[in-house]
């Protein structure tokens, strides 16, 4: 019979107090949203009012390894002040894409399609995500496919990359991301999460009854026959898949019955406007990074309603909102800290790419930027999402410079950017009459130290949008 008895037991539990919990929240929301946030803060809580007259900026200088042009401008001397107390992803050449020649009335015939209620590609995946009855682990695998899918639909990483983003909570295996795939890939719209034009075709086609005239010979084509399609050489595509004309004609119209552009038929191709958080510039000392004074929120205490509040029970309210406003503005000032000590840690990782191009890019992963900080990793993860840096080369989400390792012969390490990038590279430069195959642009980055198979050159090949060699031949008439 069991007794009841007393233990004592020693353990440990994070408690997360409300300011930890604002200062978290501040710290992953997007510049627009946090000014709409604090908007929604100065018209509920009277202890907190619009600071016209703040004026913020800050310069951290690093080292160049070149010499900075005569006509940079000095840094300034200031710090932040706070108030204290493949269509888009994936371009398809025309040698791939049969809706390429036309006077444009597909697409305007699949606009008419798109949802106009606002909600984005990503949610609309999510929420029937929800409903799949998948395994907690499933869900997690799911999560990184739908982020890891642009809004034209297209699945835009390898499938070893989404795996590998997921440590060290879970470890899958290639062919359990692509299971969890497969469930994605059944998801309205049609088509959603191909890595391909031909996978995206596929995907629709295979929904349409198996009774639909054309449907096999419609397959075919998007499998083998795209390019054909393209350049319209119907009656070579009629020799190939040995058809009559009729035939042929019901087939190509199931085809270009198909959306290229999956994604659109949820979220529209609505203009967005990128404000850089973050500047970065060339200065005779080297490299500054500065905060955008423009999207720092400016809002301090009411100091007339602060020293009214007394110690009476009456004033309970009050204190209240004080409290409330002393937290806000000590977590915007940790926000605005923790945005400059990322920013400064990437640009002093990032100098080559910054000086040379995409080709120069280190691999870096959020632990290196969170070691050189002292933060977790998912304080770096937050802060690094929907935040941008505007570099000389461009405008960039700081996601951007965090890539994949490939290891080299030397025991050094290639970035996954830099590869791409230098395979973008040869393709643009090799002689039309002769274009490189993917074994021999393994050959050739493997002379230069980085060994990849010819298998990894493909996939980044595809994932650029880019032909193969045999297409690209045909693409230059050879």
């Amino acid at each position: 019979m069991l007794k009841p008895s007393l233990q004592l037991k020693l353990g440990q539990q994070l408690t997360m107090t409300p300011q930890l919990q604002q200062a978290i929240r501040l710290l992953q929301l997007p510049t627009i949203e946090l000014q709409a946030h604090i908007r929604e803060l100065l018209e509920s809580n009277v202890m907190l009012e619009q600071d016209e007259d703040a004026e913020s900026g800050t310069y951290e200088n690093l080292p160049s390894t070149e010499t900075a042009p005569e006509t940079a401008a000095p840094p300034e001397e200031s710090s932040v002040e706070v108030v204290d107390d493949s269509w888009a992803d994936q371009p398809v050449g025309a040698a791939e894409n049969p809706w390429s020649g036309g006077d444009g009335g597909d697409e305007d015939r699949q606009q008419e399609f798109v949802d106009a209620s606002g909600q984005s590609l990503r949610d609309h995946l999510l929420w029937q995500l929800e409903l799949a009855h998948l395994a907690p682990w499933e869900l997690a695998i799911g999560r990184a496919i739908i982020d890891a899918i642009n809004d034209d639909g297209y699945l835009s990483e390898l499938l070893d990359v989404i795996g590998a983003s997921l440590k060290p909570e879970i470890d899958p295996s290639v062919e359990e991301v692509e299971r969890v795939l497969v469930i994605v890939q059944l998801f309205d719209p049609a088509g959603v999460g191909a890595r391909s034009l031909s996978e995206c075709l596929l995907l629709q086609l295979g929904q349409l009854e198996a009774g639909t005239p054309g449907l096999s010979l419609a397959k075919a084509i998007a499998h083998s026959h795209l390019a054909l399609l393209a350049e319209r050489e119907l009656t070579a595509l009629r020799r190939e898949l040995k058809t009559s004309d009729g035939e042929l004609e019901t087939a190509v119209a199931l085809v270009r019955s198909c959306n290229p552009r999956p994604g659109s038929a949820v979220s529209g191709a609505s203009a967005e406007y990128v404000v850089p958080d973050v500047f970065v510039r060339r200065t005779p000392r080297g490299w500054s990074v500065e905060i955008n004074a423009a999207t720092l929120p400016r809002v301090r205490l009411n100091q007339s309603y602060a020293s009214l509040v007394g110690r009476s029970a009456s004033h309970a309210s009050m204190r209240a909102q004080l409290q409330e406003a002393r937290w806000l503005l000590k977590s915007l000032e940790i926000r605005n800290d923790t945005l400059t000590k990322v920013a400064r840690s990437i640009v002093e990782r990032q100098t080559e790419f910054l000086e040379r191009g995409e080709e120069y890019m280190r691999p870096m992963i959020l632990r290196d930027i969170a070691d050189a900080i002292s933060m977790h990793e998912s304080t770096v993860s937050r802060v690094t999402s929907g935040k941008y840096m505007h570099t000389p080369r461009g405008v960039f989400e700081l996601r951007y410079f965090f890539s994949s390792q490939v290891e080299g012969s030397d025991g050094s390490g290639t970035s996954s950017t830099a590869i791409r990038a230098k395979i973008r590279k040869l393709i643009r430069d090799e002689n039309p009459s002769a274009p490189l195959s993917d074994s021999r642009i393994a050959e050739i980055l493997s002379g230069e130290g980085i060994l990849v198979a010819r298998r990894t050159v493909a996939k980044y090949r595809e994932t650029m949008g880019l032909a193969p060699s045999n297409e690209r031949r045909r693409a230059n008439g050879k």
